[in-house]
């Protein structure tokens, strides 16, 4: 069993797409283990978001994950990070295949409704942010 992390961003709170995205993902038979909503503060936003801090998108990214709220989760299964990877479609959701979560509900580059991590590395760290009560 592999654990993930999954992040349901503003947009996606905002359009009302929380139950759509969490069928898709009990569908494919993966586990919600733990789940909260919130609001990230700048801090946190910026260490999330640390390997971009010197991109020129690094000030937008943090401002947009932290205008309002978020939908965190640990989700787990075989192969959870790749299955979630898939289902989330291409970063830019113009790009993105229809099918996907951003290639049937993406509006735009940086609004992309979805974050999941994309190795077992980054979903320990964002693991430890995110859920530190819950890491063993």
């Amino acid at each position: 069993m592999e654990r993930t992390f999954v992040m349901l961003k503003p947009d996606a709170v905002k359009r009302r797409l929380i139950g759509e995205i969490i069928k898709r993902i009990e569908a494919k038979n993966l586990n919600i283990v733990a789940m909260k909503m919130m609001h990230i503060d700048r801090k946190l936003a910026e260490t999330h978001y640390s390997e971009h801090r010197e991109k020129p998108f690094f000030k937008d990214l943090v401002e947009f994950i932290t205008s309002g709220p978020v939908v965190t989760m640990i989700v787990e299964g075989p192969n959870a990070i790749s299955v979630i990877r898939a289902m989330m479609g291409a970063t830019n959701p113009f790009n993105a295949a229809p099918g996907t979560i951003r290639g049937d509900f993406g509006l735009d580059l940086t609004q992309n409704l979805i974050h999941g991590s994309d190795s077992p590395q980054s979903a320990q760290r964002e693991l430890a942010l995110f859920f530190p009560e819950e890491i063993e």
